[in-house]
């Protein structure tokens, strides 16, 4: 523990309430869609999604959050996974929506997963990093956060940054109007798992094999704790180990960054890019 730890966890404790929304599916979550393929388990300490021929399903968290730390344990579908997205995101309604998007792109038996993330603002998006994860994301459960303040989003796994993404309006709002970053709508947290193997697995190249069906992804632990300030939740910061872990993920597992992709962007890219 570094000499920066103590206060990090204490200013965290200030900053966000105590009380954790806790870990039950039943009282926390609406299933929306795919009837019985979503099953809530073990007195609602766990949730089970599943995608066969016929449908995917998802479900909505009941309670909206305006700046908040997510947490999800997810277990990904084993083996073969390809064509499948398991999502993990937050959202707001309409066509200038808001969200936050962890989705989860299946693979061949083997080939790893690519943990795809995104950010949309008033309906603007185009702001994609994907990454490979460091360790094999179907063997057991690992912790996917979201950390969304008034100054910044922060992307963990298993308390590891792997992408942090500023609030730049008062710099940029006034050059470029097609950046924005979130924070007047309010969001409901999603998961759902799909068939989208028209693009989800080396572009569409990879078709889902449907003699491995069904396809089940789990989750459990889910918390959330709601920013008492966006303020002070605005100071929040990475500490030098953070930053030092967010720099090896970026440095050794991130395999597409949107701020690099000239030809997606001939005309320039994206103002926070510079």
């Amino acid at each position: 523990m570094d000499m920066y730890t103590p206060f990090l966890l204490l200013f965290l404790l200030l900053t966000f309430s105590a009380a954790l929304v806790s870990s039950n599916f039943y009282s926390d979550f609406d299933i929306t869609w795919g009837d019985d393929r979503a099953k809530i388990l073990d007195n609602g300490q766990q949730l089970q999604l599943t995608l066969d021929r016929t449908s995917g399903c998802g479900i909505q968290s009941k309670q909206e959050y305006l700046f908040a730390k997510i947490d999800m344990q997810i277990k990904l579908i084993p083996g073969n996974s390809a064509g499948t997205v398991t999502t993990y995101y937050l959202s707001s309604q309409g066509p200038k929506h808001d969200e936050i998007d962890f989705e989860f792109l299946g693979n061949l038996s083997g080939d790893p997963y690519i943990m795809h993330t995104n950010v949309f603002a008033q309906g603007l998006g185009n702001r994609e990093q994907q990454f490979y994860l460091w360790f094999d994301p179907t063997l057991d459960f690992h912790t996917y956060s979201v950390l969304w303040t008034s100054n910044q989003i922060i992307f963990s796994v298993d308390g590891t940054p792997v992408r942090v993404f500023k609030n730049r309006e008062t710099e940029l709002g006034n050059v470029d109007t097609n950046y924005h970053y979130p924070k007047n709508q309010a969001m409901r947290i999603y998961s759902t798992l799909w068939n989208a193997d028209d693009w989800a697995t080396r572009g569409g190249l990879v078709k889902t094999d449907w003699t491995k069906a069904p396809f089940v992804a789990s989750f459990r632990n889910f918390n959330a704790a709601t920013s008492s300030s966006s303020d002070s939740a605005a100071e929040e910061a990475l500490d030098s180990n953070q930053e030092q872990r967010l720099q090896w993920v970026r440095k050794n597992y991130m395999i597409y960054n949107y701020c690099a992709d000239t030809k997606r962007f001939p005309q320039g890219l994206p103002p926070e890019c510079k």
